[in-house]
């Protein structure tokens, strides 16, 4: 079930300024140790510690790869990659990392049972709480 609140759009400058849009919410976040006990609970023949090990395994090795410059894809979850966060400069030889990339980011494409596609067909929506909304 994914979880939705209500929030109004307060930017003036916006085209659509006073309008409403939805925005999920999470429930609660899990963490790798969280995941590997949930996993185990699965009926599966290893123990929690032994997918946690894996699991642990497995994010430093993803770190590690993507890192050198290559893309890891899980299949049906996402593609991971990193991206570059760069300032313009007036031609390709005035550009110099120093000056000009401002920031790394850690990108993830979902892939397969996870695409938006499939988000689409396979999710459920519902309001979560109760907040003051404006009555017009």
């Amino acid at each position: 079930m994914i979880y939705y609140k209500l929030y109004k759009n307060n930017n003036s400058k916006s085209a659509q300024y006073g309008k409403w849009y939805a925005r999920a919410v999470s429930m609660q976040t899990l963490n790798t140790a969280d995941l590997a006990e949930h996993m185990a609970n699965h009926n599966s023949p290893y123990s929690e510690g032994v997918i946690h090990g894996v699991l642990t395994d497995m994010l430093k090795c993803i770190k590690e790869l993507v890192l050198d410059g290559k893309s890891v894809k899980l299949d049906d979850l996402a593609i991971f990659s990193v991206g570059i966060r760069t300032t313009p400069s007036d031609s390709p030889s005035e550009f110099t990392v120093s000056s000009n990339v401002t920031g790394m980011k850690l990108r993830a494409r979902a892939t397969g049972n996870l695409s938006t596609t499939n988000l689409k067909l396979d999710a459920q929506l519902r309001e979560h709480g109760t907040y003051d909304v404006e009555k017009e």
